[in-house]
This record gives structure tokens, C-alpha cells and sequence, in this order.
């Protein structure tokens, strides 16, 4: 199982920090875990991948491409900063 861990500064509250927890198997096309800590509290999900195909689908996106954006949206960190915002609800 691979997982990376990330800092983040969402939008909706830029003075907050939060990690994020990727941990996936083959790759992230196949489905992944999140865990998002606010190091008071920790929040945990599973996306499918099922879920991947259905969300992909309901925006006209490729597949592949979609999965593509969520690697560097997780992920890549450094080669996709600040090309992505987060928004904690």
C-alpha cells in the first residue's frame, strides 16, 4: 500500500491547516482512503472505484484523464502547487 501525506490550507479557512492522507493499492484509478486531521479531530473516507467512474462520467470527463487530475490534486504536490484549492465543508 503506498500513502503520501500532505499540508493543506483550504480557501475556506486559510489560516487552518489540515493533512491529508492519500493511501491507495495499484493506483488511484482502482480506488483510495482519505484521512483529513485537523489535529484535534480526523475525518475518514473510501472513494471507490466505482465512485471514480460515476463521478468522472456525471462531469463528461474522461476517465482516465479524471483520474489523471485527482493524482495531481492528492498527490503531486509539488509539481501541481497552487493549481488546486481545497474548500473544508
Amino acid at each position: 500500500m503506498e500513502k503520501t501525506l500532505n499540508r493543506i490550507h483550504p480557501v475556506s479557512d486559510p489560516e487552518a491547516t489540515y493533512f491529508l492522507q492519500v493511501s491507495w493499492e495499484k493506483d488511484l484509478g482502482a480506488g483510495f482512503g482519505l484521512l483529513l486531521s485537523d489535529c484535534q479531530c480526523a475525518w475518514t473516507g473510501r472513494v471507490s472505484e466505482a465512485d471514480i467512474s460515476r463521478e468522472a462520467a456525471d462531469i463528461e470527463m474522461d476517465r482516465e484523464k479524471y483520474v489523471e487530475e485527482l493524482r495531481k490534486a492528492l498527490i503531486a504536490r509539488e509539481e501541481s502547487a497552487g493549481k488546486y484549492n481545497f474548500v473544508i465543508s
